[in-house]
């Protein structure tokens, strides 16, 4: 049976027992980074896939740099503590697995990241799907601009910029819409509240350069290599503007909690037919079998684990 835990001040607790006081400066200034990474589990083989975590991993090891969290942990170490709390929680469903590095001082009025103290903490969550919609999903171009990496860097997942996301996506959901997509302050295209963004066009996918203040995605990444090594189709990173996407022949959203998404209209208008695109699915098909160790190829994209075994 499966057992909510969590790893927190450096060990293993019941999900309830790990708790922060209140004046933690992390849940006072968002002083902390995270990831989000999916554990996909593949009833067949009875395992757990845990999809890219070294890469996420390396990723909170960055965002650590910027924010000055001193955590005394490798990536490989993080990788033993997550296969770890997967093994004890014993979870056989999709799971969700909550890193974050964070300024654990408890301390409000101080704004120097130097002088305070940091921890880590991770805990799993069971998790289905992320937009919860059939076949290509609606969008809307947010009133909101996206942050510039001028102003809290925009390429690791920092806490507190992540209000900026939160915002676009409540509008876009109150307005009837599932997911709202970022301009720069330009104009130019940036990525989704939590998805990097792609477009087809003509048989060639392009993508907005990581310096139009995205996030350097993960799950981009795979699109990315699926794209020219499985498709033969070329990729394009260059600076794209809003009108493009209405004239595409199709538009796809990455992101780990995501996976691969079509968009069928923004703004109300219709992405070329207004369904899923067939490069989009091509490309959608490839990823979900591997996700959940279902193609040799890409074995080492994936972790497997079994629950239960810790």
């Amino acid at each position: 049976m499966a057992e909510a835990l969590a790893y927190f001040r450096g060990g293993y607790v019941p999900l309830a027992d790990a708790n922060v006081n209140i004046t933690t400066h992390a849940l006072h200034y968002g002083t902390a980074v995270f990831e989000g990474i999916r554990g996909n589990w593949n009833e067949a083989k009875g395992e757990m896939h845990i999809f890219r975590a070294k890469e996420h991993y390396e990723r909170l090891l960055q965002g650590r740099k910027i924010m000055l969290l001193d955590i005394p942990y490798s990536a490989d170490d993080l990788m033993d503590i997550t296969v770890e709390l997967l093994k004890r929680t014993g979870y056989r469903e999709d799971v969700y697995i909550r890193p974050i590095a964070y300024k654990s001082e408890e301390l409000v009025a101080n704004l120097m990241l130097h002088k305070l103290s940091s921890d880590f903490a991770l805990i799993i969550v069971p998790f289905g799907a992320y937009i919860k919609a059939d076949g290509a999903i609606r969008c809307c171009t947010s009133s909101w601009r996206r942050i510039d990496d001028t102003v809290i860097p925009s390429r690791v997942k920092i806490a507190g910029h992540y209000v900026n996301s939160i915002l676009a996506k409540t509008e876009a959901v109150l307005g009837g819409f599932d997911e709202a997509i970022f301009m720069n302050q330009d104009g130019s295209v940036s990525e989704g509240s939590g998805e990097n963004l792609f477009v087809v066009s003509k048989g060639v996918i392009h993508t907005p350069l990581v310096s139009e203040n995205n996030l350097t995605g993960i799950t981009r990444d795979c699109a990315w290599t699926l794209a020219e090594r499985e498709l033969g189709i070329k990729i394009v990173e260059r600076r794209i503007r809003r009108s493009e996407l209405y004239l595409a022949d199709e538009v796809f959203l990455t992101g780990t909690a995501a996976h691969i998404t079509p968009v069928g209209e923004l703004d109300n208008r219709p992405i070329g037919n207004g369904g899923v695109g067939p490069i989009t699915q091509k490309l959608r098909d490839l990823y979900l079998n591997l996700i959940r160790g279902g193609n040799p190829k890409y074995e080492n994209w994936t972790t497997a684990v079994i629950p239960g075994t810790g």
